[in-house]
C-alpha cells in the first residue's frame, strides 16, 4: 500500500491507496472519512475481548476498530481522528517500541501490535494517561495530537516537556514526572507538572493541548442565570 499525509498541520489527513486485493489497514472507530466503495469494512475487537478492554478503560483507544481491506488495485481510503491537528506516520521495522499517549492512535497495518503498558502512579495525576499504548512490530504506524507535532532526538542532556504535550516516545527512553520547581511556581507560573526525559531516543511533542483550549475558552462560556 502507498500512502500521503495532507492538509498537515492544521487539518491532517491520511489518503492510503492499496496496491493489491488483499490488503488492509486497521483505524480506530469513527475515523473513516470516505472510501471506495469496494473496499470491505470489518468492525471487530482487536486482541480479544481483554485486550480491546485495556486499551477503552486503561489506554483511551476504541473498544471497537475497523478493519478496511481492499477488493482490487488502486482503491484509496481517507482517516482523520476527531480532533484537529497533526498526524504523524512511523514505519515500524520490529527493532524497536514506541509509547503512545491516551488517545494518540489513528491506524496501522495488521503487523502492527498494540499493548497498554503500565505508566506508573505519577503518570495518573500528570494527565498523561495510567497507561500508555506500547507499539511493536512491522509496518505503519499512524499517530495524531491536537496541533502541531514535532520531533525531538533526545541526548545525554535530557529533555523537559510539559506533561500535557507529550504525544509519544520510543523505549530507549525513561522518564520522570516531577513539579516545576517549588509549591510558588506550580500555582503562580501558570506551569504545572513536566516529564523530565533520559537516556536515548525519540520524542513526540505537540504544539496544543485540548487542556489549555478549554481553559482558554472557559470564560466565554454561556451561564444560564438563576430565576429567582
Amino acid at each position: 500500500m502507498q500512502y500521503q499525509i495532507v492538509d498537515k498541520p492544521d487539518f491532517a489527513v491520511i489518503q492510503v491507496r492499496f496496491d493489491q486485493a488483499g490488503e488492509q489497514i486497521i483505524a480506530e472507530s469513527g475515523s473513516m472519512v470516505a472510501r471506495d466503495a469496494g473496499i470491505e469494512m470489518k468492525s471487530s475487537i482487536q486482541g480479544g475481548l481483554g485486550g480491546a478492554l485495556k486499551r477503552k478503560m486503561l489506554g483511551g483507544e476504541s473498544l471497537f476498530q475497523n478493519t478496511f481491506t481492499a477488493t482490487q488495485p488502486g482503491q484509496t481510503i481517507w482517516l482523520a481522528p476527531a480532533p484537529e491537528g497533526d498526524i504523524v506516520n512511523l514505519d515500524m521495522n520490529g527493532q524497536h517500541e514506541v509509547m503512545l499517549n491516551s488517545g494518540a492512535y489513528l491506524a496501522s497495518a495488521p503487523t502492527v501490535n498494540l499493548d497498554t503498558k503500565w505508566g506508573g502512579a505519577k503518570g495518573f495525576f500528570s494527565g498523561t494517561g495510567f497507561f500508555l499504548l506500547k507499539c511493536s512490530g512491522h509496518g505503519p504506524l499512524f499517530f495524531n495530537a491536537f496541533g502541531g507535532i514535532h520531533v525531538v532526538d533526545v541526548g545525554p542532556g535530557g529533555y523537559i516537556v510539559d506533561t500535557d504535550h507529550v504525544v509519544g516516545f520510543t523505549t530507549g527512553l525513561n522518564y520522570q514526572v516531577t513539579k516545576v520547581g517549588g509549591l510558588k511556581s506550580l500555582f503562580l507560573s501558570g506551569e504545572g507538572l513536566v516529564c523530565r526525559f533520559q537516556g536515548q531516543g525519540r520524542l513526540w511533542i505537540s504544539t496544543r493541548a485540548p487542556g489549555g483550549l478549554a481553559s482558554f475558552l472557559h470564560p466565554f462560556r454561556r451561564v444560564k442565570a438563576k430565576s429567582n
